[in-house]
């Protein structure tokens, strides 16, 4: 009588993940280092990022702050003309016309003090969160809370808010609100030169700045300030001309959007509109993102900032 073959012990799917990633590592390693040689230097780090999420297995669809879609709303310049009244009542003293002169804010002080750059070419957000909360006063920037911040992603990440695992706006809002700033909402706008209105009129009144999600969602702008023909505050219709940007991927050159600025560098309109575009992922849909430009916007005072 043969003798029955003695069965296999079950594997464990975490170490079926294993085998698969050493596999995937043994076929591509050599490919990797081709590449890193070839000048494409974040290309092992990036393959590692994404053994990651491999082994972290299938991303959860947690709930995600709701998204708030803006549209345009009709623009009006403020008048001094009185309301039209009973002609036995006294005509009420007009109120004083709202001087329409240039204006230029910055809410951030020391740009070079609270910039940080982004360890990994992936931790744009992460570094942005952490320009952020440094801006408000809430935590100091350093690699070590850099580094913290990004090893927290599993708390917050979403396949609704990124569907290729990682970093979305909503994750960013979430990290913000678990180092001491709450109160930022990601909202989405249909022009660019709304979405830059209502970051303007937000940084104006909080003294806090405002994400942009620029390069199609890909990357991560810390919006400090601004120039325009007017205080967006008080002129609806003012023209933003441009915005001060905290850019965590300086000094890194782009081999598709070119050489990144200093911190504290004031992108004109040229720059935002080669920069600041709407939103479109490789990796799937986002209903209510795409073809918007997306802003992670503060809705209330909540720092005095160092």
């Amino acid at each position: 009588m043969p003798l029955m073959p003695t069965p296999s012990p079950q594997r464990s799917p975490l170490l079926r993940r294993a085998l698969v990633v050493a596999i995937l590592l043994a076929v591509t390693a050599s490919a990797v280092v081709w590449a890193d040689a070839a000048g494409a230097g974040g290309a092992w780090q990036e393959m590692l990022d994404r053994v990651d999420r491999f082994l972290a297995g299938p991303l959860p669809d947690r709930s995600v702050d709701h998204l708030a879609i803006v549209t345009p709303e009709p623009t009006a310049r403020p008048t001094a003309t009185p309301p039209v009244v009973p002609s036995s009542v006294p005509p009420a003293t007009p109120a004083p016309t709202a001087e329409r002169v240039a204006v230029d804010v910055q809410v951030d002080r020391d740009p070079a003090g609270h910039f940080a750059h982004e360890i990994r070419n992936t931790w744009c957000s992460p570094a942005g969160v952490e320009i952020t909360l440094a801006i408000l006063g809430v935590a100091r920037a350093s690699d070590e809370l850099q580094r913290e911040i990004a090893g927290r992603i599993h708390e917050w990440e979403s396949w609704t808010d990124s569907h290729n695992g990682g970093w979305g706006p909503s994750a960013m809002v979430q990290a913000l609100a678990a180092y001491g700033a709450p109160g930022y909402q990601v909202r989405a706008y249909e022009t660019r030169a709304a979405a830059l209105g209502a970051a303007a009129v937000a940084i104006a009144t909080t003294e806090e700045p405002a994400v942009l999600l620029a390069w199609r969602g890909a990357h991560t702008w810390v919006m400090t300030g601004y120039r325009a023909d007017a205080d967006p505050r008080l002129f609806p219709d003012a023209t933003i001309a441009g915005a001060y940007i905290q850019d965590p991927w300086f000094p890194t050159v782009s081999s598709i959007w070119g050489a990144s600025d200093p911190p504290g560098t004031f992108q004109d309109g040229a720059e935002m509109i080669r920069n600041f575009l709407p939103w479109k992922r490789p990796e799937g849909r986002y209903p209510g993102r795409d073809g918007r430009f997306i802003v992670l916007i503060p809705t209330h005072r909540q720092a005095t900032g160092p």
